[in-house]
């Protein structure tokens, strides 16, 4: 019986290859070349599956010109990328790889967050420019962690866990806004209290937002919500590009309406907003959250385990349209 053919669209771990070739017929992107539209979509001629990792658009127009495609496997919690309801429409399952970066994520999150706060990027570039002379009392005094005010958007797994290192090992005082309460149970674990978005964003010493990308969440931070904040609060975004203006924030943090950010994500990424790059007081990671090898691993091999887990048995592990199931 013939294999089917998948692609992996960006550069994998080796065994992750090794796993898929035992499987399938691999076509694969070692040299992790930038595709245009045009040839992802000529290379998905004849692919039964495709490897993806975020970066890679989804969409009706793709899927009408390839017919053969029955599943898209993300190596990402996030899945922006996809058009599920087109692939929905096309009978295309789509899947992506959540529950195994919560805790790295979060852990980066409060990295971000005390980088931030305690202004160490800043820091390091004035020292590595041998602008360091002398000590004195205000040189990069930043805002204090411990015992402040922790304000998340966005209180999914992600949230909780940077909520539980706040609450627990900073003794901050936590609260969230979120489509929807927590149980009480979640709460108590958290100690996190809920409230409004305004209310949030004018308590807060520190908002990190870990909302998933929708068209209703764009811009969730502009320069309306940046105006509510606090001139020494802090903003972190490990979310999604898109959740914040960064225009916007830009202006704000030029002006010192807010004290700092610290942003791992972009819209439009990998460009980045000239105006941030000009501004010193912005901490800016290229959408590491989740980059542990161990992380890294446990994501890969989650959408090998869908792809494997469709094509060859009819079981994918975290399908996001499970409808299409059997569809097609």
């Amino acid at each position: 019986m013939t294999q089917p053919a998948i692609l992996v669209a960006r550069a994998v771990f080796p065994e992750t290859l090794e796993r898929l070739s035992q499987h399938f017929q691999v076509e694969s992107n070692q040299s992790d070349e930038s595709w245009s539209k045009e040839e992802f979509t000529a290379r998905l001629q004849g692919k039964a599956g495709v490897f993806t990792t975020g970066s890679e658009r989804i969409d009706a127009e793709l899927l009408a010109a390839c017919p053969d495609l029955r599943i898209c496997a993300n190596m990402a919690v996030g899945y922006n990328n996809f058009d599920v309801e087109a692939m929905s429409a096309r009978g295309v399952l789509a899947t992506n790889a959540p529950d195994v970066l919560t805790e790295t994520t979060a852990d980066f999150g409060f990295a971000l967050l005390m980088a931030t706060a305690r202004r160490i990027s800043e820091s390091e570039h004035f020292l590595r420019a041998g602008k360091w002379r002398k000590w004195s009392y205000d040189m990069f005094a930043g805002g204090e962690v411990h015992g402040s005010t922790l304000g998340i958007i966005g209180m999914g797994r992600i949230g909780q866990g940077v909520a539980r290192r706040g609450a627990h090992g900073f003794g901050m005082n936590v609260i969230y806004h979120n489509r929807s309460r927590l149980t009480p149970e979640l709460e108590a674990e958290c100690k996190a209290r809920y409230v409004s978005k305004e209310e949030l964003l004018k308590t807060a010493d520190h908002v990190v937002l870990v909302v998933p990308y929708t068209p209703a969440s764009h811009h969730t931070i502009g320069a309306a919500e940046l105006a509510l904040m606090k001139p020494s609060a802090t903003l972190i975004n490990i979310a999604r590009g898109g959740i914040v203006d960064d225009a916007a924030l830009a202006v704000a943090l030029r002006e010192k309406r807010i004290a700092a950010a610290g942003l791992d994500v972009f819209e439009g990424e990998p460009q980045v907003h000239p105006d941030l790059l000009t501004v010193p007081n912005v901490v800016l990671t290229p959408h590491i959250a989740s980059a542990t090898v161990p992380t890294r691993r446990a994501m890969a091999d989650l959408a090998a385990d869908n792809l494997i887990g469709y094509l060859v048995h009819g079981k994918p592990k975290t399908p996001l349209n499970p409808e299409v199931i059997g569809a097609k």
